[in-house]
């Protein structure tokens, strides 16, 4: 049994939720589909949830119909036979009661985490309806059955695996198995997410718990590219990349994989692939346990950065004074994403400002900081290239002109990083094409 997930984009038009399913049919093994919420669906349930959040009752009220309207559109252009309209009315209607029931309720964080469920619910079901209309065999898993979380808000892959199992066990007979990504239940049994992008995990994490011969993550681009081909001209798909490689490119701000998604393949030896809905023919991304090759694969920028500076002559020869910062962010469960140090001063990077006043007013017991927003994390990944000759000659081409604040070099043979201003991303990116891939 193979795993295909398919994105937003991918299922976000009538025609393009066809193709799914026409791509789905044509497989020669079994698969099991993983699929996102319609594309925009996930932004509108967010603003909902802002709106009964901030006792906009009225507006949220609004949105919920607006968003309704979308999807009975979509329905008449998805659905032809009467019996199956009725079908997908009837889920429209569960769906969107649902929605509107959190009028006038005190709101709550499980609350909105239970509206934000609802994207994919409709999605999967509304594809399980079309599936019916085409006589395909199939069956539709509730992933709030399976996909758990323990008490460090991590994947329970030995439950979700045991519980899986028997889910597919019990549906041999069908060739399509159909559910849902992003959504799971936490420890507690409360309705859950795996945050933005988590439907790549899903997919992942469904691939190991049930040791599918191929995790395909299909999404609107022919693959993983050298560079962001939304800024930068002439970028080429990477045809293969290791694990490693991968997952340094994900974490780093490749948006076409979930930054998560890797470890469960990798873990499980299940090879990853990385294709376009738009163009099935098209050779896309594999991903597997070896390198074919040393040298730069990809550019990665990773935006939103933070970058903080302590200085304090006291660290100078002080033993455990680089503890005592890592404890402060360990005690906020902030993660380090890059780190230098001088005898007088540390300078590190996060990403996420949840905490960030706490962690400040801690980290200035030990000295003086600096604080820099909006920086972006520029990233060269590829095997062994802190070893390979001639990269670091082509980067200082790249980088004469740029600010750069940070870099990074040796803490991973695979990567090279820079942190920049977010105003010198493009150029950055750009110059890397032509000094690094030789591409203007």
């Amino acid at each position: 049994m193979k795993v295909m997930k398919f994105g937003g984009t991918s299922v976000g038009r009538p025609e393009r939720m066809k193709q799914v399913a026409s791509l789905v049919a044509e497989q020669e093994e079994s698969v099991l589909v993983v699929l996102s919420a319609l594309s925009g669906t996930t932004n509108s349930l967010v603003e909902i949830g802002n709106l009964f959040a901030a006792g906009k009752q009225l507006e949220a009220l609004q949105a919920i119909d607006q968003l309704e309207k979308h999807y009975q559109s979509f329905v008449e252009q998805l659905i032809s036979e009467k019996e199956a309209r009725q079908d997908a009315a009837q889920v429209l209607v569960e769906h969107f009661d649902f929605l509107r029931i959190n009028q006038g309720i005190a709101f709550s964080e499980a609350i909105r985490r239970d509206i934000l469920a609802q994207g994919e619910l409709l999605s999967t079901k509304l594809f399980s309806v079309y599936c019916n209309e085409q006589k395909l065999s199939h069956a539709l898993l509730p992933a709030l059955n399976f996909m758990v979380l323990d008490q460090q808000d991590e994947p329970a892959l030995p439950m979700i695996s045991t519980r899986l199992k028997a889910l597919v066990q019990a549906n041999v007979d069908k060739k399509i198995l159909i559910t849902q990504g992003y959504i799971c239940r936490n420890s507690k049994g409360e309705v859950d997410n795996l945050k933005r992008g988590g439907s790549d995990y899903t997919a992942s994490l469904v691939a190991a718990a049930i040791g599918a011969t191929v995790c395909e993550i299909w999404t609107d681009i022919d693959g993983m590219h050298n560079n962001d081909p939304r800024i930068v001209d002439n970028t080429f798909p990477v045809e293969h990349l290791s694990f490693d490689e991968a997952a340094e490119l994900a974490y780093f701000g490749a948006k076409i994989l979930h930054p998560s998604s890797v470890w469960p393949a990798q873990q499980f030896q299940i090879p990853v692939r990385l294709l376009n809905t738009l163009d099935p023919t098209a050779k896309g991304t594999l991903i597997s346990a070896a390198p074919v090759s040393a040298g730069v694969k990809a550019v990665a920028a990773k935006d939103n950065i933070i970058a903080i500076r302590i200085k304090s002559s006291r660290m100078l020869l002080a033993y455990g004074f680089l503890r005592k910062i890592f404890e402060v962010f360990e005690k906020y469960r902030t993660p380090i994403d890059m780190i230098t140090t001088s005898e007088v001063a540390v300078s590190l990077t996060i990403d996420n400002d949840q905490h960030l006043q706490a962690i400040l007013e801690e980290l200035s017991l030990f000295g003086y900081l600096e604080v820099d927003r909006e920086q972006v994390i520029v990233s060269l990944v590829g095997f062994e290239i802190t070893s390979t000759p001639g990269i670091l000659s082509n980067l200082a081409l790249a980088v004469k002109d740029i600010p750069v604040r940070m870099f990074s070099y040796g803490g991973s043979p695979h990567n090279i990083s820079m942190l920049v201003p977010a105003e010198a991303k493009t150029k950055l990116l750009q110059q890397l094409n032509k000094e690094i891939f030789g591409l203007r």
